[in-house]
């Protein structure tokens, strides 16, 4: 639901305005000073004002001078703090079962810390050989399925953030990619085929797919995947056949989050 026009009865106080400039901003992506003025009725120049301390703080950030104002870095982690709130893991944990059920594989969930990721839960396979449960295991982001599925639905000033340099931090295995410009082109292959793959890339003997798991306005809240022996899979079509399972479940935890139980 928009929040565009404001409740009857509020006060106009320069802290009232800056937070309802970050929900504007949140909402619509991009925010002009004029538009900004407009829904706050104030002035240009203290819709400018505001704008302007909200950027220095990381809230807010411009692609070019005198440009539209889009969410910065500092209200996206605001955003990714939710999760803990939304309590992603009890939504997802029937979804996990789920996939266990028709993959008779493991699924994982994993949630982003920094240039990291984090098993926040799992459902382990039934077969003798198997991925084991990886609940509390940290990961590079960049060498894990579920860590590429959430990194390639951030925006571009994140990835800046988490990456600044040309070199990406040391992976487990060397299959890993290890250039940040090689990283930036699997993000966009990810965004396009709607799964993100990793192939003994975080563990030796391991293979995933993953996709992201976005709240109800399409922020990406964590990484759904299913990991399996790559012995037993054989090839990278073997794991990336399990995809289609994985893209069902992510849209099942939506629907989850959009009705809470």
């Amino acid at each position: 639901m928009s929040n565009d026009s404001r409740p009857e009865g509020a006060t106009t106080t320069s802290v009232d305005n800056a937070l309802w400039l970050l929900q504007l901003v949140g909402e619509r992506q991009a925010l002009r000073v004029a538009e900004a003025a407009d829904l706050l009725g104030v002035a240009r120049s203290t819709a400018h004002r505001l704008l302007t301390a909200l950027r220095r703080r990381g809230f807010v950030m411009q692609d070019r001078p005198n440009g539209a104002y889009r969410p910065g870095p500092a209200l996206y982690e605001i955003g990714l703090g939710a999760v803990s709130r939304i309590d992603i893991v009890r939504v997802a944990r029937p979804v996990l079962e789920q996939l266990r059920e028709e993959t008779q594989e493991t699924a994982s969930l994993a949630v982003l810390e920094g240039a990291m990721i984090r098993f926040v839960d799992c459902a382990e396979s039934p077969r003798s050989v198997r991925v084991g449960n990886r609940t509390g295991v940290v990961r590079p982001a960049h060498a894990s399925a579920v860590g590429k599925a959430i990194l390639a639905g951030l925006p571009d000033a994140e990835l800046d953030r988490r990456y600044p340099g040309p070199e990406l931090p040391p992976a487990t295995t060397s299959a890993a990619v290890t250039e940040t410009a090689v990283l930036r082109a699997e993000l966009a292959e990810i965004r396009t085929r709607g799964y993100a793959l990793n192939w003994e890339e975080s563990s030796d003997g391991v293979c995933a797919v993953a996709v992201a798991l976005r709240d109800t306005v399409g922020q990406p809240l964590a990484g759904l995947g299913v990991a399996a022996p790559s012995s037993r899979i054989g090839s990278p079509d073997g794991i990336r056949a399990f995809a289609p399972f994985v893209q069902r479940g992510a849209e099942l935890v939506r629907e989850r989050l959009r009705s809470p139980q």
